[in-house]
């Protein structure tokens, strides 16, 4: 008789597990367990599924786990094994089994433990581990909730009823398939009479139109209840905020039905003279609008400002005072963007009047023509009127006007506008004048004005025809008679009405006896021909000959023009371009001969002022001739002063004087009677005395003939102090501070370098006698 296990649970759980099916489940898995351990008897385990309600607080009894072969002695102990088992526990001797703690469903519905009975007077499994379910049935402990939150939806104004705004969600995470825990019903708490839900669809619909001038934006709450509402429901909310687009259901108004402006008529055209401003109630697209004048006027505009929807009102022509001091215009303003559908409400667009004042401004003088133009014949004489210009002052007070005229000296203008000559004029000088005249007002010398003249000089025949070119005529030796000789032609610096034509005569003083004479061509050229055969270039090199050239002008004027004819050796050949390529190079030959000869002349005359310049230079370092090398030598000594008086290194006694004679300290006297005194000892110092007035006398007459050279030149050849000098020492130290025996009558006896400085000491002493 095989031995089997029965496992034994008893939950009672109303509703959900009837006792027949429980009963029904333990025959099939004793059944199927019906499998005895290896070396023992067979045995098995009969297991079945424990059901314990979720959200318990208090510790469950979930059922019991029990043995076949378990007799009551206690000697049976039952373990639970699996991740699950740590929420229940069991009873080791009896096989109960509880939940320790609290069960939810929803984070998990279905726990799978592994049972194992140990005989513990043996140590030993009686049978192997097998598996069972713990199944957590399901309450209604979890409320709808939404997962899509916040809610936002956007919709026309003005839409229809029935027109979809959005759709709302809720979930439950109980059990669907347990009762009606996750049956949801959807309720409108919020939002009434503007919108309606669905209760099971969640789908949020306009009831009532609505206008977004009036409120933009809708807060709605939906409830979502489980249970199908039904009591002990549990519910959830969401809110919906719903905005309402703008349609274009509002045309632009003008809140001023009147607007008052004042423009400058200096202002130019394109100047703002205002702003007007109508409202629209729409935005963004549907608030655009634009302005207009009605009856387009030509002297004002309206133009949009973008950015603020202002209308600005410009100046599209000038406006004048004095023609016209105010104006009224009318101003409609209607919406860029309108759909046919609206059109009906943006009928009879908004109007307002705008009047505006014109300011009275000192304007300009005003030519009445942009320009002048005035002819006049040329040789006219001095003062001759060419015409008459006239401005008037725009204003009402009418200032008086200065004229002036610029742009030529050959015209002037008076007070009145009067332009006259000031010079004769000369059609092939200039045959127009641009000249500019501008007025200024009196009252005003600010306001000017200007206008362009322009002066057309008529021609008058005052320009006898010549010839168009120098000709180079040239006549062969063995020239026959009647041989062209040269074609020539005239032309005339008048200007004809019609063509020019020049008649060529030879003239009669001339023809009697010429060797040459003249066809005239009829078409304002003429040929000369030889009169003989033969020329001799020896006996007459050069022929003369007289032409007359008249034209056509009223009255015909007649110029007398000299052809020169030269003589040629133009050999066998008889052609006279031989003679003049000859001609060319005397020129050219005689022209290089000419320019090396000039510039010989330029260097010659540059080597002499080199020359000049370098010996002036010379005579200007040389302060001494070569018979005083020594002189000059000590000179350049007594530059530095040394230790005194008494210092004699500083000068060849022995070369100077033959018999020294030392000096005495004497008492310094004043600087006048220094010099003074050396000139007049000068003259007289000694043994040496008629070498050094010879040298002080050529030193003296070289300075006073030279232009050259400056006067101290003089006080340096005096400076020269020999060895024992009765003049004493030229040093300022001890000299004494008296001028009373100054006396500068002897600087005029220095001559004429000095007779500046006598003349100013001399009569400073006379004054201060």
């Amino acid at each position: 008789m095989n031995h089997c296990f029965l496992k034994h649970w008893i939950l009672m759980i109303p509703l959900l597990w009837p006792c027949l099916k429980v009963a029904e489940t333990l025959k099939a898995e004793k059944a199927q367990r019906a499998v005895p351990p290896p070396g023992r008897a067979k045995r098995g385990w009969v297991w079945n599924q424990f059901f314990v309600p979720e959200e318990m607080d208090t510790i469950q009894h979930v059922g019991q786990l029990r043995s076949d072969l378990d007799n009551g002695n206690n000697s049976f102990q039952y373990k639970l094994l699996g991740t699950g088992a740590g929420s229940f526990s069991i009873d080791e001797r009896t096989g109960d089994i509880f939940a320790i703690r609290k069960l939810d469903r929803e984070e998990q519905s279905l726990y799978i433990l592994r049972a194992q009975v140990i005989d513990t007077t043996i140590g030993k499994a009686v049978e192997p581990e097998s598996e069972f379910v713990i199944r957590v049935s399901d309450i209604n402990d979890n409320e709808p909730r939404f997962l899509d939150e916040p809610y936002e939806a956007i919709v026309p104004e003005m839409s229809p009823e029935g027109t979809f705004v959005i759709k709302v969600t809720a979930n439950d995470a109980d059990d669907p398939s347990t009762g009606y825990h996750a049956r949801i019903l959807y309720n409108l708490e919020r939002g009434q009479p503007y919108f309606s839900v669905e209760p099971t669809t969640g789908v949020i619909r306009i009831s009532s139109k609505m206008d977004r001038e009036l409120q933009d934006t809708y807060c709605v709450i939906i409830q979502a209840r489980d249970m199908l509402g039904q009591p002990g429901a549990l519910s959830g909310t969401a809110t919906v905020s719903i905005k309402l687009s703008d349609i274009n259901d509002n045309k632009p108004i003008f809140k001023e039905s009147f607007y008052r402006f004042t423009i400058s008529e200096s202002a130019p055209s394109g100047t703002s003279i205002g702003k007007i401003m109508a409202y629209d109630d729409d935005i963004g697209e549907n608030a655009e609008m634009e302005y207009s004048i009605e009856d387009d006027s030509k002297t004002f505009d309206i133009i949009i400002d973008n950015e603020t929807q202002e209308g600005i009102v410009i100046l599209k022509k000038k406006v004048d005072f004095e023609h016209q001091s105010h104006y009224g215009i009318r101003a409609k303003v209607k919406n860029c963007h309108v759909d046919e559908e609206l059109a009906p409400a943006h009928v009879n667009a908004s109007t307002t009047y705008i009047k505006v004042q014109v300011e009275d401004e000192d304007e300009p003088p005003v030519f009445p023509l942009p320009y002048y133009v005035f002819e006049i014949p040329e040789g006219k004489p001095y003062g001759t009127i060419v015409g008459t210009v006239s401005a008037i002052d725009p204003d009402r007070r009418q200032s008086p006007l200065r004229y002036s005229l610029t742009g030529s000296k050959m015209f002037d203008i008076n007070g009145n506008g009067t332009i006259i000559t000031t010079n004769m004029l000369d059609r092939e000088v200039s045959a127009w004048y641009n000249l500019s005249v501008t007025a200024t007002e009196t009252y005003n010398v600010q306001q000017i004005s200007s206008a362009h003249v322009y002066v057309q000089v008529f021609n008058i025949n005052d320009n006898a025809p010549e010839f168009s070119q120098f000709y180079e005529t040239y006549v062969c030796e063995n020239a026959e008679s009647g041989e062209v000789i040269q074609t020539i032609s005239a032309i005339d610096r008048d200007e004809s009405v019609e063509d020019h034509h020049f008649y060529f005569n030879h003239s009669v003083e001339d023809k009697s006896n010429s060797s040459f004479m003249l066809t005239d061509n009829q078409d304002n050229t003429a040929v000369i021909l030889s009169n003989r055969s033969g020329f001799s270039l020896k006996e007459e090199p050069v022929f003369y000959m007289t032409i007359l050239i008249a034209d056509n002008g009223i009255p015909s004027l007649t110029s007398t023009n000299t052809l020169t004819i030269q003589v040629c050796d133009c050999g066998d050949s008889r052609n006279t371009e031989v003679c003049s390529n000859k001609g060319l190079l005397f020129i050219m030959g005689f022209k290089t001969e000419a320019i090396i000869a000039i510039m010989i002349c330029v260097m010659v005359i540059f080597g002499f002022i080199i020359l000049i310049l370098a010996l002036k230079q010379r005579r200007k370092e040389i302060l001494f001739p070569e018979k005083t090398e020594e002189f000059r030598e000590n000179i350049f000594c007594y530059d530095d002063e040394g230790g005194g008086e008494e210092d004699s290194e500083a000068f060849d006694i022995v070369e100077l004087r033959q018999s020294t004679v030392m000096r005495e300290r004497k008492p310094q006297r004043s600087k006048s009677a220094e010099i003074r005194s050396l000139y007049r000892q000068s003259l007289q110092v000694g043994p040496d005395s008629a070498i050094f007035r010879k040298f002080i006398s050529e030193k003296l007459e070289e300075a006073n003939t030279d232009p050259c050279a400056p006067p101290f030149d003089s006080l340096q050849t005096f400076a020269y102090e020999g060895t024992g000098s009765s003049a004493g020492s030229l040093s300022s130290l001890g000299s004494r501070a008296t001028d009373q025996e100054d006396d500068f009558d002897y600087l005029n006896d220095l001559g004429p370098r000095f007779k500046r400085l006598a003349s100013m000491f001399g009569s400073a002493v006379q004054s201060n006698n």
